[in-house]
């Protein structure tokens, strides 16, 4: 892989509050517009509150139980990367972004992914956790669910054979944007019963899927903090929060688009910002 050079452009790091799923997956592309407009790149931490299933791009709205969502005050958004669907929940999933202008990464894929989680394999190091990439291929077990679908050596990361963390890429106006989750916990009836008719029990998720807490002592603040400065450490980041009218703007688009039924239900691309 041709070298890249990340600690001579600006980065900031965001250890991001807890905020909903629509107004997460906005500020990715706000913190794609200040990377492209601004030549500022983000790194970045967040959490999901309330806990929010993020559904793949393409995936088919019918595959979810909108009733158990409504039900357990669940969020639901859709993803502009592809895959199944996520149940983040507040406390069990830690979640980052990796936000930076095309032109200074890896055109290819691979290569791009392999830079990009650099920094999570460190932070896994570094929390006492021995995850790598998946060393092959591993069969479906359930579409929907993105943990529970065929395991890809390319992007995710398992330990012991146990998926941990899954992590994807989309490309929006020249800007690369990476989000990944990691495991801090399970939460298995949750992740099975964001979906309709999946006829899983607890135990097969739980056999596909590990987490921090069954490899590490470390508490979930810590483990939070230790992916953020691995974060920044990897491209030399500022500390910072987001600009006078990112969050705004952000949350105007939340509700435009990953906050509205049409984008969630039916992909309908919206109008673009007045």
């Amino acid at each position: 892989m041709t070298e890249t050079t990340l600690d001579d452009r600006e980065w900031r790091l965001v250890r991001d509050n807890a905020r909903d799923g629509a107004t997460q997956m906005a500020l990715e592309e706000i913190a794609a517009r200040t990377a492209l407009e601004d030549g500022i790149r983000t790194v970045r931490t967040f959490s999901w509150e309330p806990s929010t299933l993020s559904l793949g791009y393409r995936q088919d709205p019918e595959t979810v139980d909108w009733d158990y969502c409504e039900r357990n005050g669940i969020g639901v958004t859709r993803r502009q990367t592809g895959g199944g669907g996520i149940y983040h929940d507040r406390d069990a999933d830690i979640s980052y972004t990796i936000v930076a202008p095309a032109a200074e990464v890896p055109g290819d894929l691979m290569d791009c992914y392999a830079l990009f989680c650099e920094p999570i394999l460190e932070a896994f190091s570094r929390m006492g956790v021995d995850a790598d990439f998946a060393g092959e291929e591993q069969d479906s077990i359930y579409q929907p669910s993105c943990y529970l679908r065929d395991i890809n050596p390319a992007h995710d990361v398992v330990v012991d054979g146990g998926k941990i963390s899954g992590n994807a890429q989309y490309r929006q106006r020249d800007v690369v944007i990476q989000h990944g989750s990691l495991s801090f916990d399970l939460e298995p009836t949750d992740h099975l019963g964001v979906f309709v008719g999946h006829g899983l029990e607890p135990t097969t998720f739980t056999d596909r899927v590990t987490s921090i807490r069954e490899h590490t002592e470390i508490d979930r603040e810590e483990a939070v903090e230790t992916v953020g400065d691995a974060l920044g450490d990897w491209c030399d980041a500022d500390e910072s929060t987001w600009r006078e009218g990112e969050l705004e703007a952000a949350q105007d688009l939340a509700a435009r688009k990953y906050g509205a039924d049409a984008w969630i239900r039916d992909r309908e691309v919206l109008e673009a910002e007045p």
